[in-house]
C-alpha cells in the first residue's frame, strides 16, 4: 500500500508592510499550514489573509505559536515558566480559532515554533504545558512534533500526535536536530534532500549526521519557503514523492487514514 502524507509549510510570516516566504507560491504546494500566531511573526490582517486562502484552496490550518519574540522571530529563549507557556500557546490559539471559526472552518492541529519547538521536545515542564492548552481547547487538535517530550505528554493528555519529519536539517541518533549553531546542521544540496525526503517517506529511515540510520514514521513533512530557491525545492519534493506513488492529503485526512488502519 503506498503510503498518504502530508506537506506542511510555515506561512503567514510576514509583519505590517514586510513580508517573509511566498506564501501564494507555496500554497499551490502544500497540504496543511503552519500559521504565525503573532508572537514570532504575523498580525491580525495577515492571519485574516491566510487562514481565507488556506480555506479556498482546501490547506489544512494549523497554530504556529512561539515564544513572545517578534524581534528574534522566535529563536531565542525566554527564560519564561510553564505557566506562562501555557497561557501564551493559548492566547496564540485562540487568536488563531477566531480567524478559523470567521472563515467557517477549525483549527486542526498545533505546531511550535522555533526555540519553543526546540525546548518542548526535551523539557517535560514545557510539553506538559502545550499538551495542557492543547487538550483543554480542543481534544480533537493534533499536535506535531518530533518524538520526545512534548509527543510523550500530548499522547498521555488523549492528543492525537503527528511526528514531523524535517527534511533539510541534520538529526542527530538520539532522533534530535542538530543545533543551528553546529556546521551541518542546514542541508542545502537539492538533490541530497529530495532523496532523504523519499528515504523518510517511503523506508521509514533517515540517515544522521554520524552515518547511522535510524527509523522515522513521518505523518507530516516540513517543507520550508524562506530562503532561496525553497519554493522550487518544495515543488520538486512533491512531485518526486508523487511520482513514487505516494498521495499527498491534509494531516486531519492523514491522521484519520492511520487510525482506520490501526
Amino acid at each position: 500500500m503506498n503510503p498518504t502524507i502530508d506537506l506542511v509549510a510555515d506561512l503567514g510570516e510576514g509583519f505590517g508592510a514586510y513580508t517573509i516566504g511566498d506564501d501564494t507560491e507555496l500554497l499551490e504546494i502544500v497540504s496543511s499550514a503552519n500559521i504565525a500566531c503573532g508572537f514570532h511573526a504575523g498580525d491580525p490582517d495577515i492571519m485574516d489573509a491566510t487562514v481565507a486562502e488556506c480555506v479556498r484552496r482546501g490547506v489544512g490550518i494549523g497554530a504556529h505559536p512561539s515564544f513572545p519574540d517578534l524581534r528574534g522571530f522566535g529563536r531565542r529563549d525566554m527564560g519564561l515558566t510553564a505557566a506562562e507557556v501555557r497561557a501564551d500557546v493559548l492566547y496564540q490559539l485562540g487568536a488563531l480559532n477566531g480567524f478559523a471559526s470567521f472563515h467557517g472552518t477549525k483549527v486542526t492541529h498545533l505546531a511550535p515554533h522555533g526555540r519553543l519547538g526546540n525546548l518542548v521536545a526535551v523539557r517535560a515542564d514545557y510539553a506538559r504545558a502545550v499538551a495542557e492548552a492543547a487538550a483543554r481547547v480542543d481534544k480533537e487538535l493534533i499536535v506535531v512534533a518530533q518524538e520526545g517530550e512534548l509527543a510523550k505528554a500530548s499522547r498521555e493528555a488523549g492528543l492525537g500526535v503527528a511526528i514531523v519529519g524535517i527534511v533539510d536539517r541534520a538529526y542527530q541518533e538520539d532522533g534530535t536536530l542538530v543545533p543551528r549553531s553546529q556546521p551541518g546542521a542546514v542541508l542545502h544540496h537539492p538533490a541530497a534532500i529530495v532523496e532523504r525526503t523519499l528515504r523518510m517517506v517511503c523506508e521509514g529511515k533517515i540517515r544522521c549526521a554520524n552515518g547511522a540510520d535510524i527509523e522515522i514514521d513521518v505523518d507530516t513533512v516540513l517543507l520550508h519557503g524562506d530562503n532561496p530557491g525553497a519554493v522550487e525545492l518544495a515543488r520538486l519534493i512533491r512531485s518526486e514523492l508523487v511520482s513514487a506513488g505516494v498521495r499527498i492529503a491534509p494531516l486531519a485526512e492523514v491522521m484519520d487514514a492511520k487510525r482506520k488502519a490501526a
